[in-house]
């Protein structure tokens, strides 16, 4: 009588052996997710990638030197400029090409000044500074002022200017916002030429005459700079003069700030009138 009663006993654990099975099969899938879920949680999440650097400004250097001789050269630009990719793009063309420029023409002057003692003749300088002049919603105004020394006493300085038309993608020099050099000229010409005199009188003191080699120069010989104090559309023109241009060297630079008048909006090309404004 013993080995049946083994018989049931294995026979009832195989039965409810199967009968877990079955129930396990038939639970939720909230409940298999929680069950599993207590013996491996989830992996965590990755980590977001830090963001990227903002673009800065762009500061490049080249020197050189051999025994007195000696080149330095620098172009710089600010972040704005580094925000935009085509001017990046166009500085960094003219940036190689004036550098190449400097280097033959140094190395030839090494050649040729060999035997001389004139450490002017090969010596060479050249920085170009690009600036934020007004930065509108469509346009931003930049301008630089550049200086090279290739010898002789002195060195010398000059400007540029460039607007960047972000709808346009394009960039161009801030006179082809204005119908005509004529336009511009009868806008401006009176105005540019009074605070031209009242800055050269300031200067020379007794030393000025109108009777001397320079008169005043036409807007077209000029730096063009649109500005805004308003910062929501150019409502002043800068206007520089490098030196020759208005006067001798040592007269340095003459910079004149206009208000934009009705004249001068008259003066706008009509693609262009809605980033103007009178100045308040």
């Amino acid at each position: 009588m013993i080995v049946p009663e083994m018989f049931h006993v294995k026979h009832f654990a195989s039965a409810a052996a199967v009968l877990g099975l079955l129930l396990a099969g038939c639970s939720s899938p909230e409940a298999t997710a929680s069950e599993a879920g207590t013996v491996q949680s989830a992996a965590p999440a990755a980590p977001a990638p830090p963001p990227a650097p903002a673009p800065g400004e762009v500061a490049f250097t080249d020197n050189a030197s051999k025994g007195e001789a000696g080149r330095e050269f620098s172009y710089t630009w600010p972040a704005k400029v580094s925000a935009v990719p085509q001017l990046v793009e166009r500085f960094t063309a003219e940036r190689d090409k004036l550098l190449a420029e400097q280097k033959a023409e140094w190395e030839q002057s090494l050649v040729e000044f060999a035997a001389d003692d004139c450490g002017g003749c090969v010596n060479r300088d050249f920085q170009k500074t690009w600036e934020v002049v007004a930065d509108l919603p469509r346009f931003l105004s930049l301008s630089a002022s550049f200086y090279v020394y290739s010898g002789g006493a002195h060195g010398n300085g000059a400007y540029d200017a460039l607007v960047w038309d972000r709808e346009a993608k394009a960039a161009f020099d801030p006179k082809a916002m204005f119908r005509s050099a004529d336009a511009l000229q009868a806008a401006l010409g009176d105005p540019w030429c009074k605070a031209l005199k009242a800055e050269r009188m300031k200067r020379m003191g007794e030393d000025y005459s109108e009777d001397g080699i320079f008169t005043c120069p036409p807007i077209s010989d000029l730096t063009l700079l649109p500005g805004s104090a308003g910062k929501t559309a150019f409502d002043r023109i800068g206007l520089l003069a490098a030196p020759y241009v208005a006067g001798s060297y040592a007269e340095g630079t003459y910079e004149v700030t206009l208000p934009v008048t009705p004249a001068v909006l008259a003066a706008v090309r009509p693609e262009y009138r809605a980033a103007f404004a009178l100045a308040k």
